[in-house]
């Protein structure tokens, strides 16, 4: 049986959580489901961002969650989540 991975967010992230409409906050909470199981899985439309060592990014229509993975201690950290258009510029 697979470990299953711990879901943390930063202070900010939380902050942003918060902010987000119900149907976007659902479908988020399921993509913590799924990171959870599996922080690289593939049907999340995972992409390693460019420039950074261990970034990783989930589509969720217009909006996005920044996450780095902490493989030695099974933790998925949640660092920033918000809309396409400024997401990026915060990092």
């Amino acid at each position: 049986m697979s470990k299953k991975f711990s879901i943390e967010l930063t202070k900010s992230a939380a902050k942003e959580f918060k902010k987000l409409q119900k149907p976007v906050k659902s479908k988020t909470i399921e993509a913590f489901h799924f990171l959870a199981l599996n922080p690289y899985s593939e049907l999340l439309n995972i992409k390693k961002l460019k420039g950074a060592d261990s970034l990783y990014r989930i589509r969720i229509g217009d909006y996005r969650i920044v996450y780095e993975v902490k493989g030695s201690v099974l933790k998925v950290l949640v660092i920033k989540i918000g809309h396409r258009k400024d997401i990026y510029n915060k990092l």
